[in-house]
This record gives C-alpha cells, structure tokens and sequence, in this order.
C-alpha cells in the first residue's frame, strides 16, 4: 500500500500570487483542477484556508509543489513552501509530500494553448491546472 492508495490528496502549486489546487479521486489515480486561492501581499500563508478546501473536498493527504532552481536546489521559496507542508501536516496529521514542481506551469501553459486557449484572464485557471499537472506526476511516481 503506497500513500496514495484510497486517499485524495490536494494538490498545492504555491505560486508568488496565486496557489492552485487540484484534487485526487478516491482511487488516487486522476487528478482534477479544483480552482485557486489568492495571496495577498505580506500576509502569512493562507493554511487555515488550504485545510479548509481539503475537508470541503475530502482530501486526506497534500502534495505540494516544491520551486526548485535550475540545479535542483531549493531557493528560500522552497523553505517556504516546506514551512506550510509542515504547518499542514501538523494541523491536520495528514501525510505530505513534496514534488520537484519546475516544469508544471510550463506544461500547463502549453496545455492551454494546445486546446486553443488564451491565458489572458485566466490566470487561475492556469495555476489549477499546473497544481493537477503537478498532482497527477505525483500520483505517477512509485511511493
């Protein structure tokens, strides 16, 4: 039995403005965009908000986007990221996980233009879909 066997997970794409979620199904085998928060500048992460969207969605489990740099070390954006997966982990005693996160947005990007879509004004869009690109690497990789 690996993590992801019969629990949703949350996917979390901490991006500077926006974070974007995506949730597993129970089987841990798809993963669906499930919209996106919004930071506000100079305000503490919203964690109190990410648990809140994982009960509403029945996520048992996070896995979190880490912003690696070009050479895979992790710049302080990624010490933050592992601060909030703490925080989660803490708060609710569900597992997390951490994925090298650099190509989703990229991926993601390409997938909205390859259906025809313009990222104008769909910028929340476009991190729900990064964080289901990134849940569903997740749920691809062995435990």
């Amino acid at each position: 039995m690996g993590m992801t066997d019969g629990i949703r997970l949350l996917g979390i794409d901490y991006g500077e403005r926006r974070i974007g979620l995506a949730v597993s199904d129970p089987t841990g085998t798809i993963a669906s965009p499930a919209g996106h928060l919004v930071r506000r500048a100079g305000k503490r992460a919203p964690v109190a908000a990410l648990v809140r969207r994982a009960t509403e969605l029945g996520a048992t489990g996070f896995v979190l986007g880490l912003p690696l740099d070009a050479e895979g070390g992790e710049p302080p954006r990624a010490a933050e990221v592992r601060v909030i997966g703490t925080e989660l982990a803490k708060r609710t005693g569900f597992p997390v996980r951490y994925v090298d996160e650099r190509f989703t947005t990229a991926i993601a990007l390409r997938a909205v233009r390859a259906v025809g879509g313009s990222t104008r004004g769909r910028k929340g869009d476009v991190d729900a879909l990064a964080a289901t690109v990134l849940l569903q690497h997740a749920l691809a990789l062995p435990d």
